[in-house]
Order: C-alpha cells, then structure tokens, then sequence
C-alpha cells in the first residue's frame, strides 16, 4: 500500500462532475478521481475548516463512528474495475483493534479520512494500472472555473 495524500481539489461552477487528485506521499505519482458535488463541498469544507450549523452526512458518519466507540484508523483505496475506484473504511476501537473493514466509494471515505485525519493509502497496483498520462492535472490557465486546492493561490 502507497500512502497518498489530497494534491488538488478541483470544483467546476454548475457541474455534477468535480474532481480530487491524490499524490503519492513523497513521490511523484498522482491521479484524479470524479466525485460528486456534495463530496467535493465536503471535502472543501474540510480543507478550509468550515463550519456548519447542523451537521451534514459525512459530518454524521464520522461522528457515529466516534460515538460508538471506534476511530477511523484509515483508508485504503484497494482496487480499480471498470474505470471504478473501490475503497475500504478501516475502523479500530479503543483497545487498537480492527472492528470492522467497510466498502466505501472514495469520495466518501477521502471526506471521512479529511475529517479524521487518518492515513489514505492505494494499492499499489492500482497505481500502476493507471496510465501514465491519467494523473495530468487540468492546467489552471485552460480551466478558468477551477478553484485552487488545498494550499494553492490563484493562478
């Protein structure tokens, strides 16, 4: 497993289809994944500690998972089919023992692992069945409606 970390958050004005890039944590491989608006308004929300007055669905789930008495330890993104991410919620309790391994799209778990901070991890064939061109992020100068990521000015 390759630990991985949030590079880029990419959100289009009008559009049901947003995107994350994911980086290997000190290397040089990267990829996008397509998720959803609520998602990437949850993730943003994450990245630049907003607030809500209730909370929202991710908010909910991390919060259930706490109050039951578990940690979300991490996530791995364990495989790849048909164009289609797969990922894996790993819970522990208290004591530090795995409880429970949950399927999750990675949308939702990268939300939850943001909230968490936890470890993201990829299977490392996945990244290797990525094609070498699939990690180009979008250039800035091309897509005006992109928003910066995490850490990112404006272009």
């Amino acid at each position: 497993m390759v630990p991985v970390e949030l590079a880029r958050l990419v959100l289009y004005d009008n559009a049901e289809q947003q995107f994350i890039y994911l980086r290997e944590v000190g290397g040089q491989r990267g990829f996008p994944i397509v998720i959803g608006e609520a998602e990437a308004n949850e993730i943003r929300r994450v990245v630049t500690g907003q607030k809500t007055e209730r909370p929202l669905t991710h908010q909910l789930a991390y919060q259930a998972i706490r109050d039951l008495g578990h940690d979300l330890m991490r996530v791995d993104i364990v495989d790849m089919r048909n164009n289609t991410f797969f990922a894996q919620l790993v819970l522990r309790d208290t004591a530090g023992s795995i409880t429970a391994v949950i399927d999750a799209r990675p949308s939702d778990a990268l939300a939850l692992a943001l909230r968490a901070k936890c470890p993201v991890r990829v299977a490392e064939a996945v990244l290797a069945s990525l094609r070498p061109d699939q990690g180009a992020e979008p250039d800035a100068k091309q897509d005006p409606d992109d928003k910066p990521g995490p850490g990112e000015k404006p272009g």
